[in-house]
C-alpha cells in the first residue's frame, strides 16, 4: 500500500504544474464536459475533435523530449509516419478480425520505436546535441518524405499494400473492436472519441508520474546541466536515449491513430511543414510542463483549422508570427505564462513576507 501511494503521490510534484484539490476537481470536471461533449455534438464535430486529439500524442512526446530532456527534436513526425504506415501495411495484409487492429497498432508503435532507438543509439552515444540534434532529425524526416513520394510503382508494394508514392496509402481498416454481438468499427465518431479520450487521460497522467519520479528528476538536471548530472554519476545518454524513445513512441501512437481516424497516410505528414508544427504547439503552450503543452496544442490547432478554413493562405503565416511573438514575449510558452499569473495569486503566501 505505500508502494502504491507513492506511486500516485507522483501524479503531483515539482516537475508538473497542478496541485492540490482545486486542481483536481478542475481536471475531473473538464474530463466530465469532455465525456458528456459528444452527447451535445453532431457526428462531424466530435469526428473532427479526434482529429485534434490524436496530435496531442505527439506533442507530449516532444514536450517530454525538449522540454524536460532539453533535446529539441524536428524528429516527431518521422516517427508519426512510420508508425502510420506500418499500421497500414499490416492492416491491409492481415484485415481487420479478431482485433488485430489493435495489435497492428502496437506492432506499429513499436516499430517507430524501434526506428528511434536506432537512430538515437547514434545520437546521444555520438554525443550528439544541441542544434546539431535538431539537424539530424529533421534530415532523416525530410529523407523519409523524399523516399515515400517516390515509391508511386507498381513495384512498391509490400503483400498487398501499395505505398502509392506522393498520393499515399488509402483504404486500411479502421481500429476494429471484436465484440459478442458484432465488431464495432471505431470510425471518426463517438466511439472512437471515447476511445482516444480514455488513451489521452491514461498518456497524460503516466507522464506526470514519469516526471514526478526520480527519473524524471535526472532528465531535468540533465536538461539544466548536463556535465554536473555526468560528474554525479548519472549516464546521461541512456536517459536522453530512453526519453527520446517515449517520445517516439508517443509519436507513433498519433501516426496510427491518425491513419485509422482517415483511413489513409501521405508522404506530407512527414514534410517540412508538418515537421515545423509541433514545435509551434508545444513552444506556444509551455514545453516545459505536460499540462499546458496539452492545452497549447488543442488551442493552437483549433486556431489553425480556423484560419485554414477561412483564410488558408494566411494560417502557417499566422503560426510563424505565433511563435515568434512567443519567443520574444513569453519564451517559457504563452499558456505556461498564463497558468502561472493566474495561480498567483492562489499561491501560498511565505512565512516572511509582509
Amino acid at each position: 500500500m505505500n508502494a502504491l501511494s507513492r506511486f500516485f503521490r507522483r501524479l503531483e510534484g515539482p516537475q508538473t504544474l497542478g496541485r492540490g484539490p482545486a486542481f483536481w476537481v478542475g481536471f475531473v470536471l473538464v474530463l466530465a464536459a469532455a465525456c458528456a461533449y459528444p452527447q451535445f455534438s453532431d457526428g462531424y464535430t466530435v469526428g473532427n475533435t479526434v482529429y485534434f486529439f490524436t496530435w496531442i500524442f505527439m506533442a507530449l512526446g516532444l514536450c517530454l523530449i525538449w522540454g524536460y530532456g532539453g533535446s529539441l527534436s524536428f524528429g516527431q513526425t518521422a516517427f508519426f509516419g512510420i508508425a502510420g504506415y506500418s499500421y497500414g501495411i499490416l492492416t491491409i495484409n492481415f484485415g481487420a478480425a479478431y482485433g488485430f487492429t489493435f495489435v497492428a497498432l502496437l506492432l506499429a508503435v513499436a516499430i517507430g520505436a524501434l526506428f528511434a532507438a536506432l537512430l538515437g543509439y547514434f545520437l546521444f552515444f555520438g554525443r550528439i546535441s544541441g542544434v546539431f540534434l535538431g539537424i539530424v532529425t529533421l534530415s532523416v524526416t525530410l529523407v523519409l518524405e523524399r523516399f515515400m513520394a517516390q515509391t508511386a510503382g507498381p513495384e512498391w508494394r509490400i503483400g498487398a499494400a501499395r505505398l502509392n508514392g506522393f498520393n499515399g496509402m488509402s483504404n486500411m481498416p479502421p481500429l476494429t473492436l471484436p465484440w459478442p454481438g458484432g465488431d464495432i468499427v471505431l470510425f471518426p465518431d463517438v466511439e472512437l472519441y471515447y476511445v482516444v479520450l480514455g488513451l489521452l487521460v491514461v498518456v497524460y497522467l503516466g507522464l506526470r508520474i514519469l516526471v514526478n519520479s526520480p527519473f524524471g528528476n535526472i532528465l531535468v538536471a540533465i536538461r539544466e546541466n548536463p556535465e554536473r548530472a555526468e560528474m554525479l554519476g548519472y549516464d546521461i545518454r541512456k536517459y536522453q536515449l530512453g526519453t527520446f524513445v517515449i517520445g517516439a513512441a508517443l509519436a507513433g501512437l498519433s501516426g496510427v491513430l491518425y491513419t485509422s481516424w482517415g483511413q489513409y497516410i501521405t508522404p506530407s505528414s512527414m514534410g517540412m511543414t508538418a515537421a515545423a508544427l509541433p514545435i509551434v504547439w508545444v513552444a506556444v503552450g509551455g514545453r516545459s510542463d505536460l499540462t499546458t503543452t496539452l492545452v497549447g496544442t488543442v488551442t493552437v490547432l483549433a486556431v489553425f483549422q480556423a484560419l485554414t478554413i477561412h483564410g488558408s493562405q494566411y494560417a502557417l503565416v499566422a503560426m510563424g508570427a505565433m511563435l515568434v511573438l512567443t519567443v520574444l514575449l513569453a519564451p517559457s510558452g504563452l499558456i505556461f505564462a498564463l497558468a502561472r499569473l493566474i495561480a498567483r495569486p492562489f499561491s501560498k503566501r511565505q512565512p516572511g513576507d509582509a
